[in-house]
Protein backbone atom coordinates (compact mmCIF):
# COMPACT_ATOMS: atom_id res chain seq x y z
CA UNK A 1 0.00 0.00 0.00
CA UNK A 2 1.35 3.33 -1.06
CA UNK A 3 2.15 5.96 1.82
CA UNK A 4 -0.85 8.73 2.04
CA UNK A 5 1.62 12.07 1.89
CA UNK A 6 5.73 11.81 1.39
CA UNK A 7 7.99 14.28 0.57
CA UNK A 8 11.71 13.50 -0.65
CA UNK A 9 14.21 16.48 -0.99
CA UNK A 10 11.55 19.47 -0.79
CA UNK A 11 12.91 23.25 -1.00
CA UNK A 12 11.56 26.56 -1.40
CA UNK A 13 13.65 29.83 -2.54
CA UNK A 14 12.15 33.51 -2.96
CA UNK A 15 14.90 35.32 -4.29
CA UNK A 16 17.94 34.44 -2.54
CA UNK A 17 15.39 33.57 0.76
CA UNK A 18 15.57 30.04 1.33
CA UNK A 19 12.10 29.74 2.85
CA UNK A 20 12.48 25.21 2.89
CA UNK A 21 15.18 23.57 2.61
CA UNK A 22 16.20 20.06 1.75
CA UNK A 23 13.15 18.19 4.44
CA UNK A 24 12.49 14.87 3.70
CA UNK A 25 9.03 13.06 5.95
CA UNK A 26 6.06 10.86 5.40
CA UNK A 27 2.89 10.74 7.16
CA UNK A 28 1.32 7.08 7.25
CA UNK A 29 -2.07 6.30 7.33
CA UNK A 30 -4.23 6.83 10.74
CA UNK A 31 -1.14 9.04 11.36
CA UNK A 32 -0.88 12.40 13.36
CA UNK A 33 2.42 14.44 12.31
CA UNK A 34 3.14 17.97 14.06
CA UNK A 35 5.29 20.48 12.42
CA UNK A 36 6.31 22.91 15.52
CA UNK A 37 7.96 25.92 14.81
CA UNK A 38 8.27 29.47 15.00
CA UNK A 39 6.64 32.01 12.58
CA UNK A 40 8.86 31.80 9.29
CA UNK A 41 10.14 28.74 10.08
CA UNK A 42 8.45 27.29 6.77
CA UNK A 43 5.65 25.33 8.04
CA UNK A 44 2.84 26.99 6.05
CA UNK A 45 5.44 27.10 2.85
CA UNK A 46 5.50 23.32 3.17
CA UNK A 47 1.90 22.77 3.17
CA UNK A 48 1.26 25.53 0.40
CA UNK A 49 3.95 22.86 -1.83
CA UNK A 50 1.59 20.06 -0.57
CA UNK A 51 -1.40 21.23 -1.51
CA UNK A 52 -0.09 22.66 -4.60
CA UNK A 53 -0.34 26.29 -4.62
CA UNK A 54 3.64 26.77 -4.61
CA UNK A 55 5.78 25.17 -6.47
CA UNK A 56 8.86 23.76 -4.95
CA UNK A 57 12.22 24.82 -6.14
CA UNK A 58 13.55 21.41 -6.11
CA UNK A 59 12.20 17.88 -4.35
CA UNK A 60 8.92 15.79 -5.10
CA UNK A 61 5.46 15.59 -3.21
CA UNK A 62 3.80 12.75 -3.83
CA UNK A 63 0.12 11.75 -2.85
CA UNK A 64 -0.89 7.59 -2.61
CA UNK A 65 2.55 7.30 -4.49
CA UNK A 66 1.31 9.85 -7.13
CA UNK A 67 3.97 13.08 -8.17
CA UNK A 68 1.47 15.60 -7.77
CA UNK A 69 3.72 17.80 -10.30
CA UNK A 70 2.26 16.31 -13.18
CA UNK A 71 -1.13 14.40 -11.86
CA UNK A 72 -2.21 17.19 -9.08
CA UNK A 73 -5.62 17.16 -10.43
CA UNK A 74 -5.95 13.35 -10.02
CA UNK A 75 -5.21 13.68 -6.50
CA UNK A 76 -6.89 16.79 -5.36
CA UNK A 77 -10.19 14.91 -3.80
CA UNK A 78 -7.82 13.26 -1.63
CA UNK A 79 -7.28 16.38 0.25
CA UNK A 80 -8.40 19.10 2.42
CA UNK A 81 -7.16 21.18 4.26
CA UNK A 82 -7.66 24.42 7.31
CA UNK A 83 -5.51 27.61 6.91
CA UNK A 84 -5.65 31.14 8.82
CA UNK A 85 -4.68 33.02 5.80
CA UNK A 86 -7.72 31.49 3.35
CA UNK A 87 -11.29 32.74 4.58
CA UNK A 88 -14.30 31.24 3.26
CA UNK A 89 -16.51 33.45 1.09
CA UNK A 90 -18.00 35.92 3.48
CA UNK A 91 -21.38 37.17 1.67
CA UNK A 92 -22.66 33.57 1.46
CA UNK A 93 -24.02 31.59 4.09
CA UNK A 94 -22.64 28.58 5.98
CA UNK A 95 -24.74 26.32 4.27
CA UNK A 96 -24.45 27.95 0.85
CA UNK A 97 -20.55 27.80 1.32
CA UNK A 98 -20.53 24.16 2.48
CA UNK A 99 -22.92 23.45 -0.90
CA UNK A 100 -20.38 25.24 -2.98
CA UNK A 101 -17.12 23.20 -1.31
CA UNK A 102 -18.86 19.98 -1.60
CA UNK A 103 -20.12 20.05 -5.31
CA UNK A 104 -16.20 21.03 -5.95
CA UNK A 105 -15.38 18.17 -4.27
CA UNK A 106 -17.95 16.10 -6.07
CA UNK A 107 -19.48 14.91 -2.60
CA UNK A 108 -22.65 12.05 -3.24
CA UNK A 109 -25.51 12.76 -1.04
CA UNK A 110 -24.41 16.26 -0.13
CA UNK A 111 -27.57 17.60 1.88
CA UNK A 112 -27.63 14.27 4.32
CA UNK A 113 -23.56 15.20 4.83
CA UNK A 114 -24.20 18.90 5.74
CA UNK A 115 -26.53 17.61 7.96
CA UNK A 116 -24.19 15.52 9.75
CA UNK A 117 -21.72 18.14 10.00
CA UNK A 118 -23.52 20.27 11.74
CA UNK A 119 -24.67 18.04 14.23
CA UNK A 120 -21.30 17.21 14.82
CA UNK A 121 -19.78 20.90 14.73
CA UNK A 122 -22.74 22.41 16.31
CA UNK A 123 -23.54 24.43 13.09
CA UNK A 124 -27.57 23.94 13.73
CA UNK A 125 -28.01 27.27 15.17
CA UNK A 126 -25.74 29.49 12.66
CA UNK A 127 -26.28 27.12 9.03
CA UNK A 128 -28.08 29.83 7.73
CA UNK A 129 -26.63 32.71 9.20
CA UNK A 130 -24.14 34.68 6.46
CA UNK A 131 -20.28 33.64 7.46
CA UNK A 132 -19.33 37.20 7.30
CA UNK A 133 -21.01 38.19 10.41
CA UNK A 134 -20.25 35.19 12.63
CA UNK A 135 -17.34 34.75 15.24
CA UNK A 136 -13.66 33.44 14.80
CA UNK A 137 -15.10 30.72 16.70
CA UNK A 138 -18.22 29.96 14.42
CA UNK A 139 -16.04 30.62 11.41
CA UNK A 140 -13.32 28.39 12.58
CA UNK A 141 -15.77 25.24 13.06
CA UNK A 142 -17.39 26.07 9.47
CA UNK A 143 -13.91 25.90 8.23
CA UNK A 144 -13.53 22.94 9.94
CA UNK A 145 -16.64 21.37 8.35
CA UNK A 146 -15.46 22.26 5.05
CA UNK A 147 -12.35 20.34 5.14
CA UNK A 148 -13.79 17.23 5.53
CA UNK A 149 -16.83 17.54 3.47
CA UNK A 150 -15.20 15.46 1.37
CA UNK A 151 -13.77 12.63 3.84
CA UNK A 152 -10.31 13.26 2.84
CA UNK A 153 -7.39 10.92 2.86
CA UNK A 154 -4.74 13.51 3.76
CA UNK A 155 -5.91 16.23 6.56
CA UNK A 156 -3.81 19.49 6.50
CA UNK A 157 -4.07 21.72 9.32
CA UNK A 158 -2.46 25.21 9.56
CA UNK A 159 -2.79 26.88 13.35
CA UNK A 160 -6.48 25.38 13.50
CA UNK A 161 -7.09 26.38 16.74
CA UNK A 162 -5.12 29.83 16.75
CA UNK A 163 -7.52 32.59 17.95
CA UNK A 164 -9.66 29.96 20.06
CA UNK A 165 -10.88 30.83 23.17
CA UNK A 166 -9.95 27.61 25.78
CA UNK A 167 -13.70 26.07 25.27
CA UNK A 168 -13.67 25.88 21.80
CA UNK A 169 -9.97 25.03 21.30
CA UNK A 170 -10.75 21.80 23.58
CA UNK A 171 -14.19 20.91 21.24
CA UNK A 172 -11.99 21.39 17.96
CA UNK A 173 -9.14 18.97 19.58
CA UNK A 174 -11.48 16.28 20.68
CA UNK A 175 -13.33 16.81 17.33
CA UNK A 176 -10.22 15.92 15.63
CA UNK A 177 -9.23 13.34 17.83
CA UNK A 178 -12.48 11.40 17.05
CA UNK A 179 -12.80 11.81 13.73
CA UNK A 180 -9.22 10.63 13.01
CA UNK A 181 -9.90 7.68 14.73
CA UNK A 182 -13.10 6.97 12.86
CA UNK A 183 -11.88 7.59 9.29
CA UNK A 184 -8.52 7.03 9.94
CA UNK A 185 -7.08 9.88 7.97
CA UNK A 186 -3.30 10.77 8.09
CA UNK A 187 -3.46 14.33 9.58
CA UNK A 188 -0.47 16.75 8.98
CA UNK A 189 -0.68 19.66 11.77
CA UNK A 190 1.08 22.81 11.36
CA UNK A 191 1.22 24.53 15.21
CA UNK A 192 2.44 27.03 17.71
CA UNK A 193 0.33 25.34 20.51
CA UNK A 194 2.51 23.23 22.29
CA UNK A 195 -0.11 21.28 24.66
CA UNK A 196 -2.26 20.52 20.98
CA UNK A 197 0.99 19.00 19.51
CA UNK A 198 2.12 17.26 22.68
CA UNK A 199 -2.05 16.00 22.72
CA UNK A 200 -2.57 14.60 19.45
CA UNK A 201 0.41 14.28 17.30
CA UNK A 202 2.35 10.38 17.09
CA UNK A 203 5.49 12.20 15.86
CA UNK A 204 7.13 15.81 15.48
CA UNK A 205 8.94 17.42 13.27
CA UNK A 206 10.58 20.48 14.80
CA UNK A 207 11.39 23.48 12.09
CA UNK A 208 13.35 26.42 12.05
CA UNK A 209 14.73 28.43 9.41
CA UNK A 210 13.17 26.05 7.07
CA UNK A 211 15.18 23.10 8.22
CA UNK A 212 13.85 20.13 10.06
CA UNK A 213 16.07 20.05 12.79
CA UNK A 214 15.07 17.54 15.05
CA UNK A 215 12.66 14.61 14.82
CA UNK A 216 10.31 11.83 17.36
CA UNK A 217 7.45 11.18 19.43
CA UNK A 218 6.72 14.25 21.53
CA UNK A 219 7.43 12.24 24.62
CA UNK A 220 10.87 10.99 22.94
CA UNK A 221 11.69 14.31 22.18
CA UNK A 222 10.97 15.76 25.84
CA UNK A 223 13.24 12.77 27.09
CA UNK A 224 16.20 13.09 24.59
CA UNK A 225 16.82 17.02 25.89
CA UNK A 226 15.61 16.28 28.99
CA UNK A 227 12.87 18.62 29.23
CA UNK A 228 9.78 18.83 30.93
CA UNK A 229 7.74 19.52 28.11
CA UNK A 230 7.46 20.20 24.28
CA UNK A 231 7.17 24.05 25.30
CA UNK A 232 10.93 23.58 26.65
CA UNK A 233 11.97 21.65 23.69
CA UNK A 234 11.07 24.11 21.42
CA UNK A 235 12.92 27.13 22.89
CA UNK A 236 15.94 25.06 23.62
CA UNK A 237 16.07 24.24 19.74
CA UNK A 238 15.07 27.08 18.11
CA UNK A 239 17.29 29.00 20.52
CA UNK A 240 20.06 26.80 19.34
CA UNK A 241 19.33 27.41 15.91
CA UNK A 242 19.02 31.10 15.63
Amino acid sequence: MNTPLKLIGLSKKYNSKEAVRDISFEVNRNEIIGILGPNGCGKTTTIGMILGLLKPTKGKVFINGIDIENQRVNILDKLNFISPYVELPKKLSVKQNLEVYGRLYDVKNLDTKIEYLSEKLRLGKIINKITGELSSGQKNRVSLAKSIINDPAILLLDEPTASLDPETGDFVRSFLEDYQKEKETSILLASHNMAEVERLCSSVLMMNNGLIIDRGSPRDLIKKHGRKNMEEVFLELTREKL
